[in-house]
């Protein structure tokens, strides 16, 4: 036997038990994504509004989607090529589609089937009672760079037709330009774009400052894409953590003077025959031109009712 083919039989031998041991590995974890898929099919109730949407026939298996993903366990690979095994998480991070080197990823919103109690909005993101707006999450856009985006641009639609109406300076004392509930990432960013449009309003929170984003884990990634915040400009930053986040919004609200009514949850709200909205809350009552809702989808989770539950490590998400 040449010292050749003696090198390469001792090769195979040190090698190809490694290789059993690897593929065996890959076919548990293989088993265990199928699971996880199948069990999602079964107990989640799949995509709520955004997710990615696989092409199959251009998926090479990298699992790079998998890697980048913000969220977890959203994407997986089952049978050597990427799959949703979590859609219900996805937020609409999108690094997903930016990592594919195949372009075998695009974000699409869930079937009308699936995000059926989805609100239906006009492109100034207004319901079918003029002046009452949705942004955020609770229109079907979780990411907080829309959030951001959707609050700053209703209240641009506000104070254009409130210039278009003539009611230029304030008006009645016990009359808002516009109500905003919610202090999360979308009525933050309403908030500081009414200050800068000098309008007349209010923010309500049944909570605290920041919304659902105050209950995420510490130090979860929050915010992957830079945003145009009012009052403060491009934050160019990619990565900001939770606790970053909210640190940015105490700094700018107190520079900007924001004021919120925490504490306090809106129960009703009515509109008269002259256009103006009565809010009724926990503590009192208000009256605005313009409401703005910004109160995302698991502000009042419905609760076990089991002991520990009230406890601040308990957190409740859907």
């Amino acid at each position: 036997m040449s010292d050749k083919l003696l090198n390469w039989l001792i090769y195979a031998l040190i090698t190809l038990p490694l290789i059993i041991v690897y593929l065996a590995r890959w076919k548990r974890k293989e088993k265990q994504v199928r699971e996880s898929v199948e069990k999602g099919k079964l107990f989640s109730e799949g995509p709520k509004a955004q997710h990615p949407r696989i092409d199959i026939t251009k998926c090479i298996g990298c699992g790079t989607c998998v890697d980048v993903c913000p969220e977890g366990d959203v994407l997986g690979l089952v049978g050597g090529r990427a799959a949703i095994i979590n859609g219900h998480k996805c937020i609409g991070h999108g690094l997903c589609v930016d990592a594919c080197p195949v372009a075998a990823i695009t974000l699409v919103m869930a079937s009308p089937s699936v995000g059926g109690d989805m609100p239906a909005l006009s492109p100034e993101f207004e319901t079918s009672i003029p002046d009452l707006f949705i942004v955020g999450e609770l229109g079907g856009l979780a990411l907080i760079k829309n959030a951001v985006n959707q609050g700053r641009e209703c209240i641009d639609v506000i104070q254009e037709r409130k210039t278009k109406a003539g009611l230029n300076g304030h008006g009645p004392a016990d009359v808002f330009d516009v109500c905003i509930v919610g202090a999360g990432p979308g009525g933050i960013s309403a908030s500081l774009r009414a200050i800068e449009h000098k309008l007349q309003y209010i923010t309500l929170e049944q909570d605290e400052i920041g919304g659902t984003v105050a209950k995420y884990p510490r130090q979860k990634l929050v915010m992957t894409s830079p945003v145009q915040l009012p009052l403060y400009g491009k934050f160019k930053k990619l990565e900001i953590s939770k606790e970053s986040l909210l640190e940015l919004w105490k700094t700018i609200g107190r520079r900007a003077d924001f004021k919120v009514q925490t504490g306090e949850k809106v129960e009703d709200i009515k509109k008269d025959q002259n256009a103006v909205f009565t809010i009724h809350t926990t503590k009192s009552q208000y009256r605005s031109r313009a409401v703005v809702l910004a109160l995302g989808r698991r502000g009042t989770p419905r609760k076990l009712g089991v002991k520990g539950e009230e406890l601040s490590k308990v957190m409740y998400s859907w």
